[in-house]
């Protein structure tokens, strides 16, 4: 499972012109399944981000989780983490998940978070999204439960 954090002061999701997702001051969560990814590496990659220390203190230091900020969070799913670009200029996606057991671990992960944070948005699986943020810092930080 792979996943692209950003730390945002806001963050929204529309599809066909309409906002399905949105937060304020927390984290964005583009997620990628891969076709080997379980439960298990949902919940790995969702303890890691849950407990990361990047947000500042009042010294200005990155030392505050999402929790003690109380923050948000909006997962949005994105295949296009598996991408590959090694043969020719047309990316290859075979090692994305199946659709069916993507879409019920982007939703299994979705739900994990909700245990911890009082508000976590999603945008669709599938959907052509338009997806909008401010970064804060800019803050962004790339996780693969393979390295973790």
């Amino acid at each position: 499972m792979r996943a692209v954090v950003q730390r945002v002061s806001r963050a929204q999701v529309d599809i066909g012109g309409q906002t399905v997702g949105a937060i304020g001051r927390g984290l964005v969560v583009l997620l990628g399944v891969g076709h080997d990814d379980t439960e298990a590496e949902a919940e790995r990659l969702w303890s890691k981000i849950a407990r990361l220390r990047i947000f500042e203190d009042a010294d200005g230091t990155t030392n505050l989780s999402l929790a003690d900020v109380e923050g948000e969070v909006l997962v949005v799913s994105q295949f296009t983490l598996y991408a590959s670009c090694r043969k020719g200029n047309r990316p290859s996606f075979t090692a994305a998940g199946a659709p069916d057991e993507a879409n019920r671990l982007y939703e299994w992960f979705a739900e994990r978070a909700r245990r911890d944070v009082a508000r976590v948005e999603t945008g669709r699986f599938g959907a052509y999204m338009d997806v909008s943020l401010v970064n804060d810092g800019p803050f962004t930080l790339c996780l693969d439960t393979d390295e973790l």
